[in-house]
């Protein structure tokens, strides 16, 4: 084990230090430092990837580059074509769950379910074969909406065929309930059966209004996906979301253009507690649904702003119907855990998702999404902190490290983990996610994505400081970010979660230079096969950001006594509230 080898060294090594600094000031001061400080910063050196190609002076002016030499190794193992792009159900997984499984078990992790590291994961595949036109019915009904020209709708029910006949429909604004922010759409008006339409984000991005809900930044009440969910949980039938570009922060295309084919959960019901029909209508398509009112997008959202504003029927019935193929699946979560001393049924959490887009077998040329930064980087990383934290003083509460399945199909696998936790919610201290890591070097600024939402934050910027870095918010919090990877889902059923990295303040190239990277892995390598690994990546800023999640864990881990909160007036705080008093 020859990671564990180097790993043992460095701290033997560190003990050392520690005994020769006792009464010498020039020395760091370990008591004012998280578990395995000193022993990082004093014996720094590049990282096994592009470091060496820096400027040596510059890497040794910077902390904490260098946490596992066997980072690079990892990801670049992930990413390799052998890996087959990591799609759920396929190859891919089987080779991706044991390389894991077993790294988990080399370091001395101990297997979280029951003797084994995998926690199976139903899914169901729901491919639409059929997908009708959306025809209406009224005085003044629009004639027909073609599928993907103006609406795009699909069922999450596992059920052959879905439709609605003849369902009455219902502007309700933005389709939300949220108390916390004294706004109910709903309210006044029974939708059982009923076709429901609304707009996509939030009253504070519509407005610009930081006094209204967040302003710019969108909620969780935002969410396209939060939307379906209020919908269903009203009783309505149907439930289709106006697009906009700036509102949705992506364009039609995105929403139309790509496969239709769904992926999701299976429970007992099948998913019949969901609506039986979703989708998006254009902007375009909106309007002309709604003339026949007198109305257009523009006085819809005046009424859906105002204070007093009442869901207001449309007079028109619509209809459409899906037939699909069904096909039921099993993945996996990867977990294992360090045990605690003291409290070891109280547990912090560190997730990454393995998962990516498989192969493209039409493409003669690259045909494996080998997702190298999405997400090799953050799996690798899952890997590298796990085998260094194994290597340091047991924590008191127990640190466990989930890979989990099925996030590019829909956050499935972290889905899944919350509604079927192996740790208690109401035990779960906080938790970490890890998703397309810097590959860019150092970063002067450590981004925290959902910037404001919970006292993680506090514990972060004490630890980036110490770094002579620096936490900042999102570029677009109005784009919801924080509501697009695995750690929502645990947001969700309250336990607060970070999720954060290096940004574009690069320390050897400037903001402008960072960003550019940023932009060029985004247009020609997000989701593409052309996303692959590179020897000359330079994953020191990786290093560091991973020191950064392990303190901010093991402090956690170490005071008993901490139970971190979303700030008072999040959405997430009334359900972490109610957990905690089961603890």
């Amino acid at each position: 084990m020859k990671s564990m080898s180097w790993l043992t060294r460095r701290v033997l090594a560190t003990s050392v230090a520690l005994s020769v600094c006792v009464g010498v000031t020039a020395c760091s001061k370990p008591a004012e430092q998280s578990a395995g400080q000193s022993a990082e910063q004093s014996a720094e050196k590049p990282a096994n990837t592009a470091a060496a190609a820096a400027p040596a002076q510059a890497a040794k002016a910077l902390p904490d580059t260098a946490m596992n030499p066997n980072l690079g190794e990892y990801i670049k193992t992930l990413a390799s074509d052998e890996f087959q792009g990591r799609a759920p159900a396929t190859k891919g997984e089987e080779k991706t769950l044991a390389y894991i499984s077993e790294h988990f078990k080399r370091i001395g992790l101990k297997p979280a379910v029951g003797d084994s590291y995998i926690q199976p994961v139903q899914l169901v595949q729901i491919d639409p074969k059929e997908v009708s036109s959306m025809t209406f019915s009224g005085d003044k009904a629009p004639a027909a909406f073609a599928y993907r020209e103006k609406m795009f709708t699909w069922t999450t029910r596992v059920t052959e065929q879905s439709q609605v006949n003849d369902s009455e429909m219902v502007f309700v604004g933005y389709g939300i309930v949220a108390p916390e922010y004294n706004w109910n759409d709903y309210e006044g008006i029974d939708v059982k059966g009923k076709t429901v339409v609304m707009f996509v984000n939030d009253p504070g991005f519509a407005t610009k209004d930081p006094a209204l809900f967040t302003g710019n930044a969108m909620t969780y009440y935002g969410r396209w996906t939060y939307k379906f969910e209020e919908a269903a949980r009203q009783g309505a039938a149907m439930a289709l979301i106006i697009h906009e570009t700036d509102a949705a922060s992506y364009g039609w295309h995105v929403v139309a253009g790509g496969s239709a084919t769904k992926f999701d959960l299976i429970n007992p019901n099948k998913n019949a507690d969901r609506v039986a029909i979703e989708g998006w209508i254009t902007s375009e398509a909106a309007n002309e649904l709604v003339a026949g009112v007198g109305e257009n997008i523009e006085s819809l959202r005046k009424k859906a702003l105002s204070k007093d504003f009442q869901a207001m029927p449309l007079n028109v019935k619509a209809s459409v119907s899906v037939k699909n193929n069904i096909r039921e699946l099993t993945s996996g979560n990867v977990v294992g855990y360090i045990e605690g001393s003291e409290k070891p049924d109280e547990v912090v959490l560190y997730m990454a998702h393995w998962d990516h887009l498989g192969v493209d077998f039409s493409n003669p040329n690259n045909k494996v999404f080998n997702g190298a930064q999405d997400n090799a980087s953050g799996t690798g990383a899952l890997m590298a902190l796990a085998e260094y934290a194994v290597s340091q003083p047991k924590p008191k509460r127990s640190m466990a490290f989930i890979a989990v399945t099925a996030e590019e199909r829909g956050l499935l696998g972290s889905a899944w983990y919350a509604k079927n936790p192996i740790f208690p919610l109401q035990k779960t201290v906080a938790g970490i996610n890890m998703d397309v890591m810097n590959v860019y070097g150092p970063m002067r600024d450590m981004v925290v994505v959902g910037y404001g939402n919970s006292e993680l934050e506090d514990i972060l910027k004490k630890y980036t400081e110490q770094q002579g870095r620096y936490v900042a918010p999102e570029s677009k919090p109005e784009a919801g970010s924080f509501y697009r990877s695995d750690h929502f889902n645990l947001a969700k059923v309250g336990v607060p979660m970070l999720y954060a990295k290096g940004g574009i303040d690069s320390v050897e190239h400037g903001k402008e230079w960072g960003a550019k990277q940023l932009a060029d892995y985004n247009s020609c390598c997000y989701h593409k096969v052309e996303d692959e690994f590179s020897d000359s990546w330079d994953l020191r800023g990786t290093q560091q950001d991973l020191f950064l999640y392990y303190r901010v864990g093991r402090e956690l881990a170490d005071n008993t006594s901490a139970w971190p909160n979303w700030y008072q007036g999040k959405e997430f705080r009334a359900i972490r509230d109610a957990s905690l008093t089961q603890k």
